[in-house]
């Protein structure tokens, strides 16, 4: 009897320190204390503090609404360095991470991506009308006449050189306003960046004598577009919280709220992800 009752209670210590070291799912756990740890790259228009101390961005302000919407009362956001992010997340500093990270097949091995929030490629800005009809890069290497002001050491200049653009038709300026004022003065034909920088300094401009073009179609560089889809990422084991991420991202997708936070942040239409998915980028 007394080795019966003995057996019973090392069972009942055994199953008390499972109980113990079973944390529950990471969803789970935060629902439970309130609050979640999410790392944030320090980039505008991604994640970054005002001049108050408030933590905002694109990134940012998704996850906030996305997180309170799963009932987690409380995000504490963390600002760190790009390349710290992945290493953070991994170490547990964070439950989840995000702001400009681009889904690609490499860091699908280390993370786990919700589908993405917007996608980012090439813009072009021209005059009114477009009189030289240029709507590629392709566009401007087969007009004679066209130039083209882009940023010195954009990664743009690489992209246009290997679209044939050849290059004392990149008219390369210090920065974006110099950009501008090159096509205002009509020294240029068209400029290029990056759709939302592009956007954020047309809407700064606020000249009617410009436009972005429509529909750009984007580069294709070594067999590969350049355009990138970023999202949220999580621990390869967190798929409940990814697919509870998920439902939430879509609803914000169908409903235009997606679109409504994109847009304060200098984003448009253009950036929206479609239907494209992480299994899809991750090459499942």
């Amino acid at each position: 009897m007394k080795k019966v009752v003995v057996l019973l209670l090392s069972l009942v210590m055994v199953v008390s320190v499972a109980a113990c070291g079973d944390k529950g799912s990471t969803l789970e756990r935060a629902k439970e204390q309130g609050y979640i740890t999410v790392g944030f790259a320090n980039e505008k228009p991604y994640a970054y503090k005002e001049a108050s101390g408030e933590l905002t961005g694109e990134a940012v302000e998704i996850a906030r609404v996305i997180l309170e919407r799963l009932g987690i009362k409380e995000m504490r956001g963390e600002l760190t360095e790009f390349g710290s992010l992945v290493a953070g997340l991994q170490a547990e500093r964070f439950d989840l991470i995000t702001a400009g990270m681009f889904i690609n097949p490499d860091r699908c091995s280390a993370v786990l991506f919700a589908n993405p929030e917007y996608s980012i490629g090439e813009a072009l800005a021209v005059k009114q009308g477009n009189p030289s009809g240029l709507g590629s890069y392709e566009d401007i290497a087969k007009d004679d006449q066209a130039k083209v002001a882009v940023m010195t050491g954009a990664v743009e200049i690489g992209y246009m050189e290997k679209s044939g653009i050849p290059s004392d038709r990149i008219i390369q300026v210090p920065d974006q306003a110099s950009a501008i004022s090159a096509l205002q003065a009509d020294r240029v034909q068209a400029i290029t960046m990056t759709g939302p920088s592009l956007q954020a300094m047309l809407d700064s401009a606020s000249d009617d004598n410009i436009e972005r073009v429509a529909d750009f179609e984007q580069p294709v560089i070594d067999g590969e577009s350049v355009r990138g889809y970023g999202a949220t990422a999580f621990r390869q084991a967190d798929t409940e919280f990814q697919e509870a991420y998920n439902a939430e991202l879509e609803k914000m997708k169908e409903s235009g709220e997606l679109l409504e936070i994109l847009q304060k942040f200098g984003f448009t239409e253009e950036e929206l992800p479609g239907e494209m998915t992480a299994a899809a980028l991750c090459g499942e």
